[in-house]
């Protein structure tokens, strides 16, 4: 799942819309994964959207997942409404889909920045509320050449088909060949994501991005 930061480049460039794709090489569970992304800004606030496509070489397309988020805030605002849907499905099951409605606050340069938000989320079929927090970040190491990006995510998920605490975070490191593509990777660090258990796993990837 690939929360990236794309929001970030364009917040502190002229540039209101932005979408990219991305193709990763997962290199423990051996599959490709395919992300897109767009990102568009508005006078009433942004809106950011992604879907992953897991690709498994004996089935073809083994799970998709999507998010879609808005936030509506203006220039006068500090904080911003934050509101989310997620969901996914995979060849022989469905994620419980997910509305998350919160908080937001960002802030940053043409350097560095970070955003952040927590929010009540309602699981479809939960018969108990949950949380999330979220945060962000970027760092531009050599401009125009090397960012460190990614996301934390932390949230509960009580009354599903286990009652624990997730955590899932995805830092990535892009090379900028030029202005149109990257290479890099990204590393997924998790805990109760997917599997009911607290260990700490780490799964990296190799990747190429293509800014469209």
């Amino acid at each position: 799942m690939k929360k990236q930061i794309t929001l970030f480049a364009i917040l502190v460039t002229v540039a209101v819309t932005a979408q990219n794709f991305q193709l990763h090489r997962d290199l423990e569970r051996g599959h490709f994964t395919t992300t897109f992304e767009m990102f568009k800004m508005d006078k009433y606030g942004n809106t950011f959207t992604f879907i992953d496509f897991d690709y498994n070489a004996s089935v073809g397309t083994s799970f998709a997942y999507y998010e879609i988020a808005r936030v509506l805030k203006t220039e006068k605002m500090p904080i911003g409404a934050h509101i989310e849907y997620n969901g996914g499905h995979g060849n022989n099951f469905s994620l419980n889909e997910a509305w998350i409605f919160g908080a937001n606050y960002s802030k940053g340069n043409a350097k560095m920045g970070f955003s952040t938000y927590a929010g009540y989320k309602a699981f479809t079929g939960a018969n108990e509320g949950n949380f999330q927090i979220t945060g962000t970040w970027y760092w531009n190491i050599v401009a125009d050449k090397l960012t460190f990006s990614g996301f934390a995510d932390y949230w509960t998920q009580k009354g599903l088909f286990f009652d624990g605490n997730v955590f899932l975070a995805e830092p990535q490191l892009w090379y900028h060949l030029n202005k149109s593509f990257s290479v890099g990777g990204e590393l997924e660090i998790s805990s109760n994501f997917g599997v009911n258990s607290d260990a700490i796993k780490g799964r990296p990837t190799l990747a190429v991005k293509w800014n469209i």
